[in-house]
């Protein structure tokens, strides 16, 4: 069979961390042999990579791609948090359409794997365009050649109606989604949803069989108004209501009370910290250290990076006199994505999916395990990235984008906000 053999780089791990020059041969969609000086067989391709990095594909865990199409929107300053979800969040995604999905997906998700990240955790709302909304977003995924995880974040805000529709569009895409795409179930912050919703949103995990991708406390006003709602605080409603397990993701979790902290770590649910989002939103810091081994990272609304956003964790915990373990952060993004696929990503070895990078880095002082996760906080960054393999397959080749152009994709995706931005002007 056709490979591909990559020869001559340095093959990084992240936990435990390793460094090790050595050649890597791919079939199909996965790793087959690893090892010093492999012999191509006489149809395979060979990179000669001469001392570059072959990096695993980053998993960026809670992302929310139609916010791409939001950058540089023009509205009141919001003077709280309330108020960022009142006069900004909420009258954006009302303002979404199917069309402006699928663009914000490609373009979202260009520039993810343009920086790196090979798999996407997206939590989506589009309470004016629900049905389809998922499926649109795998096909500007998939025009890219990002492997995604979709969900549709149900809520209460548009009433019982609306929030049916989005327990049926999270259920329909689970069942349809193949390939490089799965589904999760999504819901919106804990005082958004009634007790009829999270009944909704156990019958949909039943159904599907997947966990819940969820915020999580990333203000105080969740806590508040969820208890002053619905007569109990967010953790107590959602233990109650079974919704937590190890397929749980909690995004944020910035303002949790250590026995509620305690009780959600207790269930095994993942973690997901998002330093530079809490940063931008003011809402705070989140105890990142104290999240325990089943913690990631991702970006929310912000840029995609996920380099950037390790380095921003890392800064921001040993600023707090926290400092988190950034390479574990970045292996349990591949953990998750195992777990989800239910196939080895991330190991750099025989069997694992050949999601990986060539990163042009070179290294101003020794690259070993033992200073990798310095190099990763201080020197590594998206600007490195020179091409990036998804299943086996190329998508981004001496930085360019294979499958898409991306000055089209711009232009589409300037359109597609432009029209966003009137239909909240007018509404």
């Amino acid at each position: 069979m056709l490979g591909t053999v990559l020869k001559g780089g340095f093959v990084v791990e992240l936990e435990p961390a390793s460094v090790e020059r050595v050649d890597l041969r791919i079939e199909g969609e996965r790793i087959v042999a690893r090892g010093e000086d492999l012999a191509p067989g006489p149809d395979d391709e060979v990179v000669a990579l001469s001392g570059k990095l072959v990096f695993p594909g980053l998993v960026n865990a809670h992302h929310r791609l139609a916010t791409v199409l939001s950058r540089g929107l023009v509205c009141p300053t919001p003077t709280s948090y309330q108020a960022l979800l009142e006069q900004v969040r909420w009258p954006f995604e009302n303002a979404l359409d199917l069309d402006a999905v699928q663009v914000a997906a490609t373009a979202g998700g260009l520039e993810a794997i343009q920086c790196g990240t090979t798999t996407l955790f997206d939590l989506h709302a589009s309470p004016k365009a629900v049905t389809g909304s998922l499926l649109r977003s795998a096909r500007g995924l998939h025009e890219v050649g990002v492997r995604g995880v979709l969900s549709y974040a149900v809520t209460d805000r548009m009433g019982a109606v609306g929030r049916e529709e989005g327990l049926e569009e999270t259920v329909s895409f689970a069942r349809k989604a193949r390939g490089r795409f799965r589904g999760q179930v999504g819901a919106g912050p804990c005082f958004t949803l009634g007790d009829d919703a999270l009944q909704g949103l156990g019958e949909a995990l039943n159904t599907t069989g997947t966990g819940l991708h969820f915020p999580l406390a990333e203000d105080p006003l969740d806590e508040r108004l969820s208890t002053e709602r619905h007569g109990n605080p967010p953790v107590t409603r959602l233990l109650t209501s079974n919704l937590l397990s190890p397929r749980a993701m909690a995004a944020h979790a910035g303002h949790l009370a250590w026995a509620d902290l305690a009780q959600v770590l207790a269930t095994g649910t993942w973690f997901l910290h998002t330093p530079r989002s809490n940063q931008g939103q003011e809402v705070g810091y989140a105890p990142a250290l104290k999240f325990g081994a089943r913690a990631s990272l991702g970006t929310d609304g912000t840029s995609p990076d996920l380099f950037a956003e390790a380095q921003a964790a890392y800064l921001r915990s040993r600023e707090a006199g926290q400092p988190i373990d950034v390479l574990r952060y970045l292996a349990n993004g591949h953990r998750l994505a195992s777990q989800v696929f239910e196939a080895a990503i991330g190991p750099m070895r025989e069997g694992a999916l050949a999601d990986l990078l060539v990163l042009d880095y070179l290294s101003p002082t020794p690259l070993t395990a033992e200073t990798l996760a310095w190099h990763v906080v201080h020197g590594l960054g998206s600007r490195h990235v020179e091409a990036v393999m998804v299943d086996g397959v190329w998508r981004v080749w001496a930085r360019r984008p294979l499958s898409v152009n991306p000055t089209v994709v711009a232009e589409q995706s300037r359109e597609a906000a432009a029209a966003v931005w009137a239909r909240m002007a007018s509404s």
